[in-house]
């Protein structure tokens, strides 16, 4: 990888310089470091005194556990450094505190500031990150996945159900290696005794699964202990560490698991990062491994597919295409991390987290954790957590048009909110070293530095480096605004997120303005852009690129607006659901209420056509298309698949039952699915079913079946029901659809 002088920048990067670290961990009164150097592992400790932030020094008055005091300079709220001498004695001080004050750690207003876990702190006090001169080639990467069988009468593997078992075990790692633990060769207790062998041996820096926490590591580690099998997978031969009910937040979804930590290694879920790669453009149209592998192109042509109910019969009856299967499945598991734990790879430079934390973390905790790092370094004192915030007005967005209309361009405002904060100067008030808005500078001409890197590159590598580095800037630099409005954080300043929100309507409200002055007319407007449909002036593309140049000349220095898209025609339903068509004639579609995943497949295939037939103008064949679904839904062989709806749980089965007895909500299909399997589900899972019997005016919850139980053989599918949807999907779209001439019309 080439060395860049962007990464010499101590304020992003951390001042200690140590290159090679691929894993940080505490031992005893010191801390273990672990060094990749010329393909081996090497260990260094250090001696490393935990810490606790506080006001006042005498809070800890009549706590047993000595502690030294490093007073830090400045007159925000912590302004003193307790020191201990272990980890034991942090947490006595911790638990002291809590006591004391009568609140936890947690709680935002707590008077004292602990960080609760300890590579974390030395990585702060220290400056020292993950990585730094390591290619991601380098790393040592271990692709784990295992096949399970399911005893009959049942539809999901319980690894606490005495028949079923773990039946093949497949490992890829990132040298080329592959291996296949067979179920027909050896007992449960051997494979799991050989998949020990196998970490062991190849002494991976990370292990890689796809839902491997909730799935692979959970029934692992089920088994074992059951066989009474100790998993010595970490680098000093402990066994991991599970927190069994783990909680993981992403945007609106939260998502509960059994978290493993592995002494010395990371365990990085590619579930997690196919999720956090869908969060903006919401493309895929399931987050499981197989659909995610041929939305990428990372599936091999002679790939082996199994479905889940036949691979009981395969271990029974074709070994050898079941252990294909499992292995294809690592195959692209690690296919899928050299695709998207790339930029996460480079964060984890810049962050004083693990790479396994570094995932799971929020932006605001890990730009927080950039003000942490660099005040402890000065010895200056922090500031006290941002109470909870009220609701301030956001960003402008306008929806003036509805139906089709053609040609369009669409015009933005290169990083509006960052813009406008270096432009106007406007940075959080409690940050009294005024880090804030050099460290925003630095990462925009950091992030400009690499795109221009990345477009001079001499080689795939080097381009693709920096590359990644520039978007991982991109990222980072969007998110201090998020920073600023967010609650909970020691420098984060609501107020000045209000004011960024306001001076970022006044300058979309101005380039509408600047734009209808042209001739333009507005058609959708959305926070940093503006689609609209540019005057019969403007003829050619060098027309509308001069238009968008004097649009960005008018707003003030620092603010410039950029042509970014140009499309044939555009179908606006409403504010922030649109369709576009390029001039190749494909169709882009954005918006919950064109596309949402939350609705049946059927239905978004309906939904896409209606529009496709909008765009080019043959709207007039709308009724026959709703004929030829119906057509489909009433025909025999109907799959179940394409009238499923496949729901994600908000809250745990327990909780809905609990919810449902005193009355705080109503009944829900997908819980009651849950509810009625033999498959322990939790909060953020899955759950697909359809709804059964007759009538139109069925009740889902009352006749609901998860899609396992369909036998097409004896179909159950509601039609009339399924049919009836349908005709109020079009009803939506009617406005839109040429009306037929009525008596009275003649």
């Amino acid at each position: 990888m080439p060395t860049s002088s962007i990464e010499h920048n101590p304020l992003l990067f951390g001042r200690d310089v140590r290159s090679g670290i691929v894993a940080i961990e505490p031992l005893g009164h010191f801390i273990r470091l672990f060094f990749r150097e010329a393909g081996r592992v090497r260990f260094h400790d250090e001696p490393f005194q935990p810490f606790i932030l506080v006001n006042d020094p005498g809070i800890v008055s009549g706590c047993r556990v000595p502690c030294a005091v490093r007073q830090l300079s400045g007159e925000d709220f912590f302004r003193c450094q307790l020191l201990f001498d272990s980890w034991n004695e942090c947490l006595t001080a911790r638990d002291f505190l809590a006591e004391k004050t009568g609140k936890k750690y947690s709680a935002p207003d707590a008077p004292y500031l602990f960080l609760p876990d300890l590579s974390h702190q030395y990585m702060l006090a220290s400056g020292t990150t993950l990585f730094k001169s390591m290619e991601f080639s380098e790393l040592r990467c271990l692709a784990v996945d295992i096949e399970t069988t399911c005893a009959d009468g049942y539809d999901f593997s319980n690894p606490e159900r005495l028949e079923d078992r773990i039946i093949s075990i497949a490992l890829k790692d990132s040298h080329g290696d592959e291996v296949v633990l067979q179920g027909g060769r050896l007992s449960e207790p051997e494979l799991l005794r050989a998949l020990n062998g196998e970490i062991l041996r190849c002494d991976p820096d990370v292990i890689i699964g796809h839902n491997i926490f909730r799935f692979d590591l959970d029934y692992i580690g089920r088994r074992a202990q059951r066989h009474g099998i100790r998993l010595n997978w970490g680098r000093n031969g402990t066994s991991p560490h599970i927190t069994p009910h783990a909680r993981w937040s992403l945007a609106e979804k939260t998502l509960e698991y059994p978290r493993w930590d592995v002494y010395g290694r990371h365990i990085i879920d590619t579930y997690f990062l196919t999720q956090l790669f869908d969060i903006g453009g919401r493309n895929l149209e399931s987050h499981g491994l197989k659909s995610v592998a041929q939305h990428f192109g990372i599936a091999a042509v002679e790939r082996t597919y199994l479905e889940g109910s036949e691979i009981s019969a395969a271990f029974l009856n074709d070994q050898e295409r079941l252990y294909r299967y499992n292995l294809d499945d690592a195959r692209e598991t690690l296919s899928l991390f050299r695709l998207l734990g790339y930029p996460w790879f480079l964060q984890s430079r810049i962050f004083p987290y693990s790479f396994q934390n570094c995932v799971i973390r929020g932006n605001a905790t890990r730009i927080n954790a950039l003000f942490l790092r660099e005040y402890l370094h000065l010895g200056h004192a922090i500031p006290a957590r941002t109470s909870a915030v009220a609701p301030f007005e956001g960003g402008y967005t306008e929806s003036s048009f509805s139906g089709v209309v053609g040609p369009i361009v669409h015009c933005d405002v290169a990083s509006l909110y960052p813009s406008l904060m270096l432009t106007y100067h406007l940075a959080p008030a409690k940050d009294s070293l005024d880090l804030f808005l050099p460290m925003l500078a630095d990462l925009r001409r950091f992030r400009l530095t690499a795109k221009q890197r990345a477009r001079d590159a001499a080689d795939d590598g080097e381009k693709h480096y920096f590359d990644a580095l520039q978007q991982v800037f991109k990222v980072l630099i969007n998110s201090f605004y998020g920073y600023l409005g967010a609650a909970r954080h020691n420098f984060s300043d609501p107020a000045v997120a209000a004011e960024v929100t306001r001076l970022g309507r006044v300058t979309i409200k101005n380039m509408i303005e600047l734009l209808v002055s042209e001739g333009a007319q507005p058609i959708e407007v959305d926070t940093d852009g503006i689609y609209f449909k540019p005057p019969e002036s403007c003829a050619s593309v060098e027309a509308e690129q001069e238009l968008v140049r004097r649009v960005s000349q008018k707003l003030p220095e620092g603010i410039e607006v950029d042509l970014d898209g140009r499309y044939q025609a555009m179908f606006a339903y409403k504010s922030k659901n649109y369709a576009l068509q390029e001039y190749d004639g494909r169709t882009i579609i954005k918006g919950s209420g064109l596309r949402s995943r939350g609705v049946e497949s059927y239905l978004r295939e309906f939904i896409r056509d209606i529009v496709e037939h909008l765009l080019n103008g043959t709207a007039a064949t709308v009724e026959r298309l709703f004929d030829t679904y119906v057509a489909r839904l009433r025909a025999r062989g109907l799959e179940v698949a394409w009238i499923a709806r496949s729901e994600i749980l908000n809250e745990s089965p327990d909780t809905y039952k609990e919810k449902l007895r005193s009355g705080t909500r109503n009944h829900a299909a997908a819980f009651e699915v849950a509810l009625a399997s033999d498959r322990p589900y939790r909060t953020g899972d899955h759950v697909s079913y359809y709804v059964s019997g007759s009538g139109k005016g069925a009740t889902a919850y009352e006749q609901c079946r998860p899609v396992s139980a369909f036998n097409a053989a004896h179909p159950d599918i509601n039609v009339p029901y399924y049919i009836e949807k349908l005709r109020h999907v079009k009803k939506r779209f009617e406005p839109f659809l040429p009306q037929e001439p009525t008596l009275f019309g003649l």
